[in-house]
């Protein structure tokens, strides 16, 4: 079902000052940056070579990531694998004894669609798929 590792995501307070780090100091090369969800959150992605490294920024005051940077800070949020079709691999997920975190996919980034993983069928990890 999984193709290969999309990105890893880091949450972010402030994404300009974050590419001072990632961009400027580590040289990760940019790749694009969006705002999606209807202006609630920044989204960078940055090369890791083989995969990406994604800053979400939360832009809203009621967002939910603003309630969990004030509780862990920035840092690693979740890694999402591609799958070629969302819908078929929800479809797929009990059969590996998963279930989505919410019934419907989100809109990701580049026009692409994602969906969470309930963490509590990966041990706590959060994860993402991400695809047509």
């Amino acid at each position: 079902m999984f193709n290969q590792l999309d990105h890893l995501a880091i949450v972010v307070p402030d994404t300009d000052a974050a590419l001072l780090v990632w961009r400027d100091k580590l040289g990760l090369p940019v790749r694009y940056s969006e705002v999606v969800n209807n202006g609630a959150l920044r989204l960078t992605h940055l090369s890791l070579g083989g995969t990406q490294l994604q800053l979400v920024q939360p832009l809203v005051a009621d967002h939910p990531l603003q309630a969990w940077l004030k509780e862990h800070g920035a840092g690693l949020h979740h890694f999402c694998f591609a799958v070629d079709d969302i819908t078929a691999a929800a479809a797929e997920l009990p059969a590996y004894g998963l279930t989505p975190a919410r019934p419907e996919p989100h809109q990701g980034t580049l026009g692409r669609r994602a969906l969470f993983i309930n963490p509590a069928g990966t041990d706590g990890v959060q994860l993402e798929l991400t695809g047509k």
